[in-house]
């Protein structure tokens, strides 16, 4: 069996999201627990991811949204526990206007490799992420690149209800991640 563990970006995912969707729908998939969601500090989110990881009987498959993104980034570079991928939604770019101040801490992006299999899932029209800066990351971090169209920051306000094209992308990606 899959271990799916949800990883919100700032200010958790509220009961629009995709990802509390899929929570409802499949009581299994768990979400980590940093001490605050709109105080973002990498320490504890690291401390947290590494606490969900460590607590999953089998190599987990993480899915993240927005500043998550970055999160598993830092973290596979610091942790050797194992992950069986990463679903990455949404990465965003420190550098744009849109970067919250409060997430500063996540700015400096690791760039090497991951250690495990990646997808990064971008939107034509992200706010907090230019396609562009999807490309270069996906690069860097030896991720493959979905792009699902013009779907702003896919998130709640998207639109996308339970979203079942990202599902069928999840699913699609956990079947070809095999370690």
């Amino acid at each position: 069996m899959t271990e799916f563990i949800h990883l919100p970006g700032i200010g958790n995912s509220g009961n629009a999201h995709w990802q509390t969707r899929w929570e409802e729908a499949d009581t299994s998939i768990r979400r980590f627990s940093p001490a605050s969601w709109d105080e973002p500090d990498l320490s504890d989110w690291t401390t947290a991811l590494e606490r969900a990881v460590r607590s999953a009987k089998t190599a987990p498959i993480l899915v993240a949204h927005s500043l998550a993104c970055l999160l598993v980034a830092h973290w596979q570079r610091l942790s050797e526990a194992p992950a069986r991928g990463a679903f990455l939604v949404a990465v965003p770019d420190p550098t744009s206007a849109a970067f919250p101040a409060q997430a500063a801490g996540f700015a400096a992006v690791p760039q090497e490799r991951f250690r495990f299999p990646s997808l990064i899932v971008a939107s034509t029209d992200d706010p907090y992420g230019s396609l562009p800066y999807a490309r270069e990351r996906a690069a860097q971090w030896g991720s493959g690149l979905e792009v699902v169209g013009a779907f702003g920051h896919i998130n709640g306000q998207s639109g996308l209800e339970n979203w079942p094209e990202g599902l069928g992308l999840l699913k699609a990606f956990a079947a070809a991640s095999i370690i």
